[in-house]
């Protein structure tokens, strides 16, 4: 990354998750899960010292803000409640956050990185590498990470047809996973947007500009309550670091 880059850090976390309530604070190993993505978050800034970064909490829900707060992360920024309900995107929230922070910093950004606070399992070189891809090159709007995926559209996966039978995903002559195109499983930890991105109307990541990073670690989205479970016993028996 370039020095003296501005760069904003988001981190999401609204408070009326319906799937597993309070997951943003839920436990992990002993300590609430958005403390991992703050502490993440301290680290790239520490890393990038010729860089300004600031760091930026999108919250509505009081009891995420004070659990925050504890973990250094303190925020005056209120999430305008059309923007944390069930059918609000994200973009549009990183998008809000963005001109209030550039408004309160006094600041105009070069590049935004949003961390999901329930896909923490990153490393600072990870969030560093995405951020290193626009130094590469100079026309790429936006970047998020990726893993290889355990099933390929092109050869092992099916959907149903109207009259009830199946077909592949995506019709190709491949007789195995390896000689089908690669494709990926997006994992929601990390994205990177340059900041034009956001004088668009545009309500998701993926442009015409876009480009993957593939972590050659594991790395998952928790949706699930067990995920937490699982995610604890990697933590527990050093299997993985956040």
């Amino acid at each position: 990354m370039k020095n003296n880059s501005n760069i904003l850090i988001t981190i999401c976390a609204r408070g009326g998750s319906k799937g597993i309530p309070g997951k943003n604070i839920k436990e992990v190993n002993g300590k609430p899960l958005i403390a991992y993505t703050i502490e993440a978050a301290r680290r790239v800034k520490e890393k990038l010292s010729e860089c300004r970064v600031d760091i930026e909490l999108s919250t509505d829900s009081e009891e995420i803000r004070k659990c925050a707060a504890e973990y250094g992360l303190k925020s005056d920024y209120q999430r305008p409640d059309y923007l944390a309900n069930d059918t609000s995107g994200k973009v549009d929230a990183i998008r809000d956050l963005v001109l209030y922070s550039e408004k309160k910093n006094d600041c105009k950004y070069d590049f935004v990185v949003d961390l999901d606070v329930t896909s923490p399992i990153r490393t600072t070189d990870d969030i560093i590498n995405c951020l290193n891809m626009f130094n590469e090159d100079g026309e790429l709007k936006t970047v998020f990470s990726v893993n290889h995926c355990a099933r390929n559209p092109y050869f092992n996966q099916v959907e149903e047809k109207a009259d009830g039978y199946c077909k592949l995903v995506i019709e190709g002559k491949y007789l195995s996973r390896q000689t089908a195109p690669k494709v990926y499983d997006m994992n929601a930890s990390i994205y990177v947007y340059r900041r034009p991105f956001f004088d668009t109307d545009s309500s998701t990541p993926l442009t015409d500009k876009t480009k993957a990073y593939v972590m050659d670690h594991i790395c998952f989205d928790l949706d699930e309550p067990h995920d937490y479970d699982y995610l604890s016993f990697l933590v527990s028996i050093k299997r993985i670091e956040l």
